[in-house]
C-alpha cells in the first residue's frame, strides 16, 4: 500500500457524537409513525437526500415533513426534532487532529445539511475552545455545499480532484459501512470506525 499522506474524516459518529434514535423518537412523538423508513444511518429517502445535497430549501424540507406530522406541529418543533440527533463533540479526537497537522493533509467530508450545520456550529462554539470547526482541516466538504453526498463514488472523486489528492495516498475514516464501501470503490484506503472506537486509537 502507498504511504498515507492525506486523512479524510467523516463528522458524525467520528468527531461529533450522533444518536439517530433521538431524532426518530422525537419525530414519533410528532406523529411520524415510520421515521426509520425515511431516514437512518444506512440511508435516506429522496427528501433527505435532496436536503443533504442542497437541492431543496429549508422551507421546502419543513413543509414536506409537516405532511408526515400531526397537523398542529410547528416548524420549530420539526427543527428541534431534526437537530436532536446532534450531541457533543469528541474534544480529545479534535485535539488528536491538531497533533497530526504537521504530518498529514487533513480534510473533512460530511453528509450534512444547512439546518444541522448551524446547529452543530452552535454546539462547537459552546464546547470547544477554538474559533471554528473548519480550522482543523485544510478544507471541509459539506454535502449540501458541494451538492454531492456519500456513498456515491463520484463524491470521493470530486474531493480528490478538488484537493489535488491521490486516492491511494488518502485514508478515509467513517463510521458508516456504506460510505466505507463507496470510498473503497473510489480507490481510497479505508478505516471503518466501529461503535465505541475513537480516531485517536487508530494506528497510522
Amino acid at each position: 500500500m502507498a504511504k498515507i499522506k492525506n486523512l479524510l474524516f467523516d463528522l458524525g459518529g467520528v468527531l461529533l457524537n450522533i444518536d439517530y434514535h433521538k431524532t426518530a423518537d422525537a419525530f414519533k412523538k410528532l406523529g411520524v409513525t415510520k421515521f426509520d423508513d425515511l431516514y437512518s444511518q444506512a440511508g435516506a429517502n429522496e427528501l433527505f437526500e435532496a436536503l443533504e445535497t442542497g437541492k431543496i430549501t429549508e422551507a421546502d424540507f419543513y413543509s414536506t415533513l409537516q405532511e408526515y406530522c400531526d397537523p398542529k406541529t410547528s416548524r420549530e418543533q420539526i427543527e428541534a426534532a431534526w437537530n436532536s440527533m446532534l450531541m457533543d463533540f469528541r474534544v480529545e479526537s479534535l485535539n488528536w487532529l491538531k497533533s497530526l497537522k504537521d504530518q498529514y493533509n487533513i480534510y473533512l467530508l460530511s453528509n450534512t445539511n444547512s439546518i444541522h450545520l448551524k446547529a452543530f456550529k452552535k454546539i462547537f462554539n459552546e464546547e470547544v475552545d477554538q474559533s471554528s470547526l473548519d480550522d482543523y482541516f485544510i478544507k471541509a466538504y459539506y454535502s449540501h455545499d458541494i451538492q454531492m453526498r456519500k456513498p456515491y463514488t463520484e463524491t470521493y472523486h470530486f474531493v480528490l480532484n478538488d484537493a489535488g489528492l491521490k486516492a491511494e495516498e488518502t485514508l478515509f475514516i467513517d463510521d458508516s459501512i456504506n460510505n466505507i464501501e463507496g470510498a473503497k470503490l473510489a480507490g481510497l484506503q479505508i478505516h471503518h470506525l466501529l461503535s465505541g472506537d475513537k480516531i485517536e486509537d487508530i494506528q497510522l
